[in-house]
């Protein structure tokens, strides 16, 4: 086993050349507008996963990963020559769906805002069901000290 700073230096070397071949060398047509958003490693060093992101249609999404996966033979060799590691980790390319949450994510925060938005307008002309203020304060509880003096001392005797 490897210790996770050496990973986590790896795994953003990776990401680094990967970023690199994908904008410089690899010149497939079937390549979209590609965002190496994050790689992980694992603990032995052996497999690397790519997570990326594709501007664009499903279809140009579905081309894109295509075109990872034909291109993924080139951008190892050159990840091995490179980070000069022993053995070269394997890639797997894995579309990050980072684009779909933040959709979902505002799509949400829309729907709570017009939510506050309807609560807000009925509230308007409401009024408070019991008192304006119903927490205690100092002037209630000198009056509840003269009510509860019923003439006995602390300890219960008369």
């Amino acid at each position: 086993m490897v210790d996770a700073a050496r990973a986590r230096k790896l795994a953003d070397r990776i990401q680094q050349i990967v970023a690199e071949m994908l904008e410089r060398r690899i010149k497939d047509p079937r390549l979209g507008f590609v965002t190496v958003t994050d790689t992980r490693i694992t603990n032995d060093l052996r497999d690397a996963t790519v997570y990326y992101t594709v501007y664009g249609s499903d279809g140009e999404r579905a081309e894109t990963a295509a075109a990872l996966e034909s291109a993924k033979g080139v951008i190892r060799s050159e990840v091995g020559r490179q980070t000069g590691v022993r053995h070269t980790p394997s890639l797997t390319f894995v579309a990050d769906s980072i684009m779909e949450n933040v959709a979902h994510i505002d799509d949400l925060l829309a729907k709570a805002r017009a939510k506050d938005a309807e609560v807000a307008k009925a509230a308007q002309g409401a009024a408070p069901a019991g008192e304006a203020n119903p927490y205690r304060t100092e002037d209630d509880s000198d009056e509840l000290d003269e009510s509860d003096d019923d003439g006995r001392d602390g300890e219960g005797h008369s």
